[in-house]
């Protein structure tokens, strides 16, 4: 089968050589039955090439899973992957087989591999070592014959040297690596999705595909694309669903674009000076998703505070306390100044002081005093999870929900700040 069949059977769209390289050594190894590795940014597609790899082998007729690591609890992620017997762990009314017993003889994909913990590591490292594994609870040795497919869009050699992924587990999980390119290391291949969505769209939603002229084309081949091939279908879904015209200009496609859009969106929220986060610094890592929404709540709480004590101040110059607010002359605005810069992607907050004095007939200022809150992003962050916590009573499931995060990376957070339930 060449690689064209094999495109138009699995919908892989594109001739860029780095696509065809990547596709190629898929097939390649697909007849073996080694371990792959498939390094690639978030949405260009990686579990399209775990399925090319397990449909063209010989364990096509057996049984395939994919595994998200990063979207099960460390607590019960050993659970999830080798099983357990009755009683081993509180909830464990029946003995469970787990996937690698269940998908014997076929294939295992295992996504963001990255997040897997220390410990299920090991026990992974025995199973691709020696076939291996037991059950959580049990000291009988099982054996299982399963291909192991992993992927990532971390860098694990680094995480290996940081001691957060075992050397030994990324050297045998990458015996035939795959790097999958990301959309802005395949710009030729912007029009022809784009083209494949619209028309998808269009016939799903029963109205006319969507064109683009010259200038919009090169604006769409332009732009970062930080979420791949997934950022680039939503974005064609949207103008096939909420686009009056049907051939879109330069200017018509901006506004469907989130650094044009989403950017006079994000400007509503944001201080005065406050320089608004590119999606060309989400794409680079300086400054994630996660970090991001964490400082905007923060921006959000820090108004209420300070809402707060102004509201307070007035209050106690009113109810003879002896003290009053007054503004400074030419003073800057009681709400905090900041400035972030790009590259490190920290906030530094700048301290606008509030005055304090006690009024007399000349209206003197005889003190005054700067107050300064902690604006560690550490420190809000943690009192986020335990306000979360505490609101949904130590469900840390819907905690994760409300703030945003996986339930993962809430149990990674709260064993990292050592907060009690």
């Amino acid at each position: 089968m060449d690689n064209q069949n094999i495109k138009n059977r699995f919908g892989i769209i594109g001739n860029t050589p780095a696509l065809n390289h990547a596709l190629d050594t898929a097939v390649q190894v697909a007849a073996t039955d080694l371990s792959v590795l498939i390094a690639g940014e978030s949405g260009v597609g990686k579990e399209a090439f775990s399925n090319i790899i397990h449909a063209l082998s010989s364990r096509k007729h057996n049984p395939f899973i994919a595994v998200n690591c990063g979207a099960i609890p460390e607590g019960t992620i050993d659970s999830e992957l080798f099983g357990h017997e009755k009683g081993s762990f509180t909830g464990a009314v029946d003995a469970r087989k787990g996937y690698f017993e269940t998908v014997n003889g076929g294939t295992i994909f295992l996504d963001e591999i990255g997040e897997m913990p220390l410990g299920t590591q090991a026990r992974l490292l025995r199973v691709l070592e020696s076939g291996e594994f037991i059950r959580v609870g049990s000291s009988k040795v099982q054996k299982t014959d399963v291909r192991v497919i992993a992927a990532t869009n971390r860098d694990l050699l680094e995480h290996a040297q940081n001691g957060r992924f075992r050397e030994d587990l990324y050297y045998r999980l990458s015996t035939v690596p795959i790097r999958v390119p990301s959309l802005r290391d395949r710009k030729e291949d912007i029009p022809l999705l784009f083209r494949k969505f619209t028309g998808d769209f269009a016939e799903r939603y029963k109205t006319q595909s969507v064109q683009l002229d010259a200038n919009a084309q090169q604006v769409l081949m332009n732009y970062p694309w930080p979420g791949n091939v997934r950022e680039l279908k939503n974005i064609a879904e949207q103008i096939s669903v909420l686009s009056t015209e049907k051939v879109l200009t330069a200017d018509a496609l901006q506004r469907f674009l989130p650094n044009a859009a989403g950017n006079r969106g994000l400007a509503l929220l944001q201080p005065a000076g406050m320089p608004i986060p590119s999606p060309q610094a989400s794409a680079t890592g300086d400054f994630n998703t996660t970090e991001r929404d964490i400082l905007y709540k923060l921006f959000f709480e820090l108004k209420k505070d300070m809402t707060e004590i102004k509201q307070m101040l007035y209050e106690m110059g009113h109810q003879g306390t002896g003290f009053a607010p007054v503004a400074m002359p030419d003073a800057a605005p009681v709400m905090p100044a900041y400035t972030m810069p790009a590259a490190e992607g920290m906030v530094t907050p700048v301290a606008t002081p509030i005055v304090l004095h006690q009024p007399n007939a000349n209206t003197t200022v005889d003190h005054h005093e700067d107050v300064e809150e902690s604006l560690m992003l550490t420190d809000r962050e943690k009192e986020f999870i335990v306000k979360s916590l505490k609101k949904h009573k130590g469900r840390r499931r819907d905690a994760a929900n409300e703030l945003g995060i996986s339930e993962r990376t809430l149990y990674r957070k709260i064993k990292e700040y050592d907060i009690k339930d």
